[in-house]
């Protein structure tokens, strides 16, 4: 148990009020919804389901991002740390990047090239690589500063474990954006009349229309989707205050940080402790097309003729299962960090969240590749259930334990690198969505589900087809292998470094109180 009510009284903490709390937890949901149009939209169905860009391509343009990510996320993390402005070194980003961020995103999806009949594949894939790369250092540039405003806004543990535990789940709520891969399928009525108006039969056929179709729903999606977001997303800088004052004189260098994050031995372990991790964004990459291909045969207009009409309620089942979990466990996390161990909580969630992974590839098995009945959906809600939690509460310790790591790097060194820690934490992220994309790549490559069979693949489902068991079901099976053995392992792996965690809650504590003791010493010595 821990016992940090005592000590807490003892110092006086410098907090949040709840308009700002309110306030950043609304752009953290603009933020996320912002993320969501290109990692569920762009990249898990855009590229690959819509341009038709070969598995193998889309998953080397993600790795060569996360490849430049590893020197752009901490390069951005020391200029966070050397920002010193009257708003204070978070804030400014927050202030005046969401709007650039809006705009590139749109146009990551809405411009001439895609549209062009005669463009060529190969400049079709160039903008592809340079547009997402770009967005990817402009997103960093908010994402970093986001994290980090939560251990600048409070000196109160406490209130820091509550803020992150909220940031978690309004992240999560944010993943709400992953059902914008479903919204173009009920707005291309609005273009479908346009389109098939053109079909000679000659020089533009049917399948060419339904793809022109395809496009325009999904730039009308986009547009709509991105402004709420991006609007949303500039609340948290205009509301927020930076609390904890940070080193005014800091001058140093990306190589001096890039030691200081690996000579911090707890920073360390959590950074290996996530890479090993890294499979776990497969589950949320696979989210969409698992859904779109596997329960309504790739169109929302299948659902209501599928099972009776019953198809639509498994559909909710299994999508209530991918996200309502995950947010429970992370509003309960923080009520967990107070009574328990941080490294016992997140070696739980490691060790415990592998098993309901590993028993996804087991249930189809099971039922012969045919999840489509009452008690394989049954089935495969309650194991993705487990395993969203699991995800969810993970991510919240990860955040926690990081804030933790710049009060112990500031106690020993007295340097307090709340931008190149949480530069860690996007580093982790993007990271583990540049691998998770390379096993998915590898995997579709090796069934090719994708490029000109994957045209084919939709083209068949229209005819009456069934994704389930068609070409003897290896399409299908490949996606709930990817959500199950590599996520598993993974999870289990992620525990390994965390056994032996360099830094007790005790610690912690009396770290935080020296310092928060220094502070107000410091401050009462300015006065005098």
């Amino acid at each position: 148990m821990k016992k940090q009510a005592d000590a807490a009284a003892k110092v006086s903490r410098n907090t949040y009020t709840k308009g700002e709390l309110f306030g950043f937890l609304v752009g953290m949901f603009g933020q996320n919804l912002i993320y969501q149009v290109i990692a569920a939209g762009l990249v898990s169905v855009y590229l690959g389901t819509v341009l038709y860009i070969p598995a193998g391509i889309v998953s080397a343009i993600i790795f060569a991002a996360r490849i430049w990510d590893a020197v752009n996320d901490p390069m951005m993390g020391t200029i966070v740390d050397r920002t010193h402005t009257k708003w204070g070194k978070c804030r400014p980003y927050l202030i005046f990047f969401p709007v650039i961020i809006g705009v590139l995103t749109i146009l990551c999806f809405v411009n001439g090239i895609y549209t062009d009949p005669k463009a060529s594949k190969a400049l079709i894939v160039v903008w592809a690589a340079a547009s997402y790369i770009i967005w990817g250092m402009l997103f960093t540039v908010c994402d970093i500063p986001l994290w980090g405003i939560t251990s600048l806004m409070t000196d109160d543990q406490n209130d820091r474990a509550k803020i992150i535990g909220l940031a978690r789940t309004a992240a999560g709520i944010g993943g709400i954006g992953t059902v914008i891969a479903f919204v173009p399928d009920f707005l291309k009525g609005m273009f479908e009349g346009k389109y098939n108006a053109l079909v000679d039969g000659v020089n533009y056929t049917q399948q060419m229309a339904n793809n022109d179709t395809k496009k325009a729903a999904w730039i009308a999606t986009v547009i709509a989707v991105t402004v709420v977001a991006t609007v949303l997303f500039e609340v948290a800088g205009l509301v927020t205050r930076e609390r904890v004052p940070g080193d005014a004189k800091d001058k140093r260098s990306i190589v001096d940080n890039f030691k200081i994050m690996w000579n911090c031995r707890p920073f360390r372990q959590i950074l290996i402790s996530g890479v090993l991790r890294s499979p776990l964004q497969l589950l949320m990459i696979l989210a969409m097309p698992l859904m779109l291909y596997y329960y309504t045969d790739n169109s929302f207009d299948n659902v209501g003729n599928l099972d009776g009409g019953q198809r639509v309620i498994k559909i909710a089942l299994i999508g209530v299962a991918m996200f309502v979990p995950q947010f429970i466990a992370m509003a309960l996390t923080p009520a967990f960090v107070k009574k328990f161990e941080n490294k016992k909580i997140y070696n739980f969630y490691s060790v415990a969240g592998a098993v309901p992974y590993a028993l996804i590839i087991v249930a189809y098995f099971a039922f012969k590749g045919n999840m489509l009945s009452w008690a394989g959906v049954i089935v495969t809600a309650l194991c993705i259930g487990l395993a969203s939690a699991s995800m969810g509460g993970i991510n919240v310790m990860q955040s926690i334990m990081i804030a933790d790591c710049v009060d112990y790097e500031e106690y020993h060194n007295g340097y307090r690198p709340d931008g190149v820690f949480f530069s860690g934490q996007s580093f982790l992220t993007k990271l583990s969505g540049g691998i998770a994309a390379l096993i998915q790549g590898v995997v579709y490559a090796v069934v090719k589900f994708s490029g000109e069979n994957l045209d084919n693949i939709n083209f068949r489902l229209t005819q009456g087809e069934h994704f389930f068991e068609l070409d003897g079901g290896k399409y299908a099976l490949a996606m709930f292998f990817l959500i199950s053995v590599p996520v598993a392992a993974g999870m289990l792996l992620s525990a390994v470094p965390m056994r032996k965690y360099a830094m007790s809650d005790a610690q912690h504590e009396e770290m935080l109180n020296a310092l928060i003791e220094k502070r107000s010493n410091m401050e009462q010595t300015a006065e005098n």
